[in-house]
C-alpha cells in the first residue's frame, strides 16, 4: 500500500510527463478553408497548401514546413527560417536546365477568364472557346496548363479579370496546379499598371468599387508631393495582393525630355529630381511590408516586386517614334545627356529610404540607344546590349536584382510598321542567337515568350562557345536572383487569398477616397479670367459634343468615326442644368483632349515615293515641319534601302482636329458668356490655337469627371503644377534636343502666364510654395 508521499510523488510524476509530452508536440496547427489549408506556426511563418497537390507538411522541432517536392525531408530551400538568398541558391542548384529555362520565361499577356482574341491571345478550355466550353471563370486554361507543365513557366502577366473574388480563386487554382508539380515553385503573377480611374464613374464618400481610381502617374506627379505617390504605392500594394500579384510591371520612370513621344503620358514627367523623388516613393510604397505582414529586410505578405522600366530611359526617341515599331527603333542623344536619364534609376529607384533597398527588377526598354555604346561599338536594342546591362547596369551601377527583356523581342519582324517582334539592330540572328546575345548581356528573363525552346537551344550554343560548367553557372546566377522575387513575397510559404478577404479589399471604401482625392491634387489650371472660376452650382451649362473621325488605334486596328459626349452628363447634371443650346447657357463647358493621332510614320508617304516618315505633331491644325532636322540623326533597318529618316518639309494634321474647330465655334456662339475648357493631356501641346478663346483652362491626366466638377464649383481648389512644358509653337519642338530636359521656349498666354515646368494657379493666382520652390527654382 502507497503512503500519500509515494501518491503525491506519482501524480508529480505524471504531470510532467504530460508537460514534456506536451511540450514537446508540434507546435502549429491546421485550419481547413475549402481549397487550401492553413498551418499556423505558434512562433513562425504561416503556411498554405493545397491537399489536392499531394504536398505534406513536415514537423521539425515541433514546427510545420512544406515538403514542396515531396522528398520526405527538409531541404533548405523549403526552409523558411533561411535567408532568401540561402534558400534561393539551394534551389537554384537543384534545378534542371528545363526547369530554369521556364523560369526565364515571361508568359504572353493573360486574360481572366481567357475568352478574348487577337492581340490578348484567347485560350480555349479542353478545347472549346470558353463562352462554350461550362468551365469556370476561375479554372486554368489549356494554354496556361501548357506552359506551366511543358515549359514550366513561373512568372505570368495577367491583363483583365472578370472580378476581384474570380482573380482570388484563379490564383488559388494555379499556386495549387504548380504546387503539386516538380520542386513546386509558385506562381509570380504580374501585371501592367491598372489603377487609372473610368472619367464616366461616380464618386460616392463611403462606397467601394472594383479597384481604387487614381490619377495616372504624371497625374500624382503633378501634385509634386513624393508622399501621395507612395500612398498610390501603399494602396495599390494592398490591393495587388488581394489579387494574387506580386510583381508590378512598373513604374515607368523614362524621362520625358521628347514631348512627342506616345508614351509621354506614362512617365512622371522631364525634370530628373521630381521624376527620382517619384520613383523612390512609389517602389518604396509597393515593396515595403510592415508588421504582421512583414518578413525579413523590408519584405513580406504586403511587398510587391516593382520592375522598374525602361533602362536606360526610353525617352529620347528621334522625333517621338515608339519604339514598338521599327520606325521607332532609335532613342537619341544630340545633347550628349545620357546621364539625367540614369537619375531615377540611380537616385531614385535604386536608392530606396525603406529597407528593402531597391527596385528587385528593371526592363530596358527596346530602342537601340544610338552611339552610346562606347566600348563595344555595337547599336543594338537594349536588352541585347553588353554594355547598357552588363557595363553599365550591373557593373557601374552594381545592380543585382532581375532584368526582364521588354515584351517579344526575341520575335521575328518582318517590317518596320508591323506590331510584331522588336528585335531591332540583330534583325539577322535566329531566334536561339538572339536568346543567347541577351542572355550573354545579363539579362535574365524574356517578356511575352512562352516556349522554353529557344531558351535551350541559347544554352547549347553557350556550351559549344563557353562549355557547360560555364553556362550552368550563368543559369543559376539568372534563377537565384528570380527565384529570391518569389521568396521575399512569402509564396513559397502561402501563396492562396481568401476571396471573401480579396472583396474586402480591392476597392474598399478607404482606398477609394484616397484615390479620389489624389484625383483633386492632380488638376492643374493653367488659366482663370477674373470672376470665371469657380462656378456657381445650377448654372446653365451647354456641352458640345466631340467628334472622333475613323482611324487607325496604336495597335493598327480600325477604328469608326463616332459622336460622343465628352463628359458624362448625369454627373454633369448634378451640378449644373444643361442645356441643349449655347444660346440657353450660362457658360460653356468644352472638353478636349491634347492633339493625337500621329505615329511619326505613313505608309502613304512610302507608297508616293517618299520615305515614310512624317512628323508627329502637338498642334491641332495643319502642320508643316519647315523646321525638322535635314537630316536624321539615327536610321537603318534591314526592311529599309536607305537611314536618312528626316520628315523635314511634311505635312500632317491631328486626328483630333475637330476639338479645336468645336473650341473655337463654341467662343463665337457664347459670345461674351464664360467658355471653360478641360483638357485631357497626353503629350505637351501648342496652346495659341486655343488658348485666347477659352475662359479658364484646366488640364488632368486621367481623372474621373466628378473631379472636375468638384474642382470648377469650388469645392476643392487647384494645386496642381505642370510636371512638363508646353511648348510655344512647333518651331521650338522642332529645335529641342530628344534627351534634354526643360529646353523648348514656353507658350506665354493672353494673361501673362508661362507654361512652364512647375507652373499652375489656384484662386488666388500662381502657385508660389515650397514645392516650386525645392523642384522649379
Amino acid at each position: 500500500m502507497k503512503t500519500s508521499k509515494q501518491n503525491s510523488l506519482l501524480t508529480s510524476i505524471s504531470l510532467l510527463i504530460i508537460f514534456i509530452a506536451f511540450g514537446c508536440g508540434q507546435k502549429w496547427s491546421e485550419e481547413n478553408k475549402g481549397d487550401y489549408s492553413l498551418v499556423i506556426n505558434q512562433d513562425g511563418q504561416t503556411l498554405g497548401y493545397s491537399p489536392a497537390s499531394g504536398v505534406k507538411i513536415l514537423t521539425i522541432n515541433r514546427l510545420a514546413f512544406k515538403d514542396l517536392n515531396k522528398n520526405g525531408k527538409l531541404d533548405s530551400y523549403e526552409d523558411w527560417r533561411l535567408t532568401a538568398e540561402e534558400r534561393a541558391k539551394d534551389l537554384a542548384s537543384r534545378m534542371s536546365v528545363d526547369q530554369i529555362a521556364g523560369l526565364m520565361l515571361y508568359s504572353s499577356h493573360q486574360a481572366v477568364p481567357s475568352g478574348g482574341g487577337g492581340f490578348m491571345q484567347g485560350g480555349t478550355y479542353n478545347g472549346k472557346p470558353f463562352a462554350e466550353s461550362g468551365a469556370k471563370p476561375s479554372d486554368l486554361s489549356d494554354q496556361q496548363v501548357k506552359f506551366l507543365t511543358d515549359d514550366n513557366l513561373r512568372h505570368v502577366l495577367v491583363t483583365s479579370v472578370e472580378s476581384p473574388e474570380i482573380s482570388a480563386r484563379w490564383n488559388n487554382n494555379i499556386q495549387s496546379f504548380v504546387e503539386g508539380t516538380g520542386l513546386g515553385i509558385p506562381v509570380n503573377i504580374s501585371s501592367d499598371p491598372r489603377h487609372g480611374s473610368d472619367s464616366y464613374a461616380e464618386y460616392n464618400a463611403g462606397a467601394g468599387g472594383r479597384i481604387s481610381m487614381w490619377p495616372g502617374t504624371l497625374g500624382i506627379a503633378a501634385s509634386f508631393d513624393p508622399a501621395l505617390m507612395k500612398k498610390f504605392g501603399e494602396v495599390a500594394a494592398a490591393e495587388y495582393r488581394a489579387l494574387g500579384i506580386t510583381t508590378a510591371l512598373s513604374p515607368q520612370i523614362d524621362l520625358a525630355t521628347e514631348p512627342r513621344w506616345s508614351r509621354f503620358d506614362g512617365t512622371m514627367g522631364e525634370d530628373p529630381e521630381l521624376t527620382a523623388d517619384m520613383a523612390r516613393a512609389y517602389v518604396d510604397g509597393f515593396q515595403t511590408s510592415t508588421g504582421i505582414e512583414h518578413i525579413s529586410g523590408g519584405w513580406g505578405y504586403h511587398s510587391v516586386n516593382a520592375m522598374v522600366k525602361h533602362w536606360p530611359g526610353g525617352g529620347p526617341e528621334e522625333g517621338g517614334r515608339d519604339g514598338h515599331y521599327g520606325y521607332g527603333a532609335y532613342a537619341v542623344y544630340p545633347g550628349n545627356n545620357l546621364k539625367d536619364h540614369l537619375i531615377p534609376f540611380t537616385e531614385g529607384a535604386f536608392k530606396l529610404q525603406g529597407p528593402t533597398g531597391m527596385a528587385s527588377a528593371v526592363m530596358p526598354y527596346y530602342t537601340i540607344s544610338y552611339n552610346q555604346d562606347k566600348k563595344y561599338g555595337e547599336n543594338v536594342g537594349n536588352s541585347y546590349s553588353k554594355y547598357i546591362i552588363n557595363d553599365l547596369l550591373r557593373g557601374e551601377y552594381k545592380y543585382d536584382g532581375v532584368v526582364c527583356t521588354d515584351w517579344m523581342i526575341t520575335a521575328d519582324a518582318t517590317g518596320v510598321d508591323k506590331f510584331e517582334g522588336k528585335c531591332w539592330g540583330v534583325e539577322k540572328l535566329s531566334v536561339a542567337e538572339r536568346h543567347y546575345k541577351v542572355i550573354m548581356s545579363g539579362v535574365d528573363q524574356f517578356g511575352g515568350n512562352n516556349d522554353k525552346g529557344p531558351v535551350l537551344e541559347a544554352y547549347q550554343i553557350g556550351v559549344k562557345e563557353q562549355g557547360e560548367e560555364f553556362m550552368r553557372k550563368r543559369f543559376e546566377e539568372s534563377a537565384v536572383r528570380l527565384l529570391k522575387n518569389i521568396l521575399r513575397t512569402g509564396l513559397f510559404e502561402n501563396p492562396y487569398l481568401d476571396p471573401e478577404k480579396t472583396k474586402s479589399i480591392v476597392g474598399n471604401a478607404e482606398f477609394m477616397k484616397a484615390g479620389y482625392d489624389a484625383q483633386l491634387r492632380s488638376v492643374v489650371m493653367l488659366k482663370n479670367n477674373p470672376g470665371t472660376l469657380p462656378l456657381k452650382k445650377q448654372l446653365k451649362v451647354f456641352v458640345p459634343k466631340r467628334y472622333t473621325p475613323a482611324g487607325r488605334d496604336w495597335f493598327g486596328r480600325e477604328t469608326p468615326e463616332n459622336w460622343s459626349d465628352p463628359v458624362n452628363l448625369s454627373i454633369v447634371s448634378k451640378y449644373f442644368e444643361v442645356v441643349e443650346k449655347p444660346g440657353m447657357a450660362d457658360f460653356a463647358l468644352v472638353c478636349i483632349a491634347s492633339p493625337s493621332g500621329m505615329t511619326g510614320y505613313d505608309p502613304g508617304d512610302l507608297k508616293a515615293k517618299g520615305n515614310g516618315y512624317v512628323p508627329i505633331s502637338l498642334q491641332y491644325g495643319i502642320y508643316k515641319a519647315d523646321f525638322a532636322r535635314e537630316k536624321s540623326i539615327a536610321g537603318g533597318s534591314p526592311f529599309e534601302t536607305f537611314t536618312d529618316r528626316s520628315f523635314k518639309g511634311k505635312s500632317v494634321i491631328s486626328r483630333n482636329a475637330f476639338d479645336m474647330k468645336m473650341l473655337n465655334e463654341t467662343k463665337t456662339q457664347m459670345g461674351n458668356k464664360p467658355v471653360v475648357v478641360i483638357v485631357d493631356v497626353l503629350n505637351p501641346m501648342v496652346f495659341s490655337e486655343i488658348e485666347k478663346n477659352a475662359s479658364a483652362i484646366l488640364v488632368h491626366f486621367g481623372v474621373q469627371d466628378q473631379a472636375l466638377m468638384d474642382i470648377i464649383t469650388g469645392f476643392s481648389e487647384p494645386s496642381g503644377l505642370l510636371p512638363f512644358q508646353m511648348p510655344a509653337n512647333m518651331k521650338t519642338v522642332e529645335e529641342q534636343y530628344e534627351d534634354t530636359p526643360g529646353d523648348m521656349n514656353c507658350y506665354v498666354d493672353s494673361n501673362g502666364s508661362k507654361y512652364d515646368f512647375g507652373f499652375g494657379l489656384n484662386w488666388k493666382g500662381p502657385i508660389s510654395d515650397e514645392r516650386v520652390t525645392k523642384y522649379k527654382n
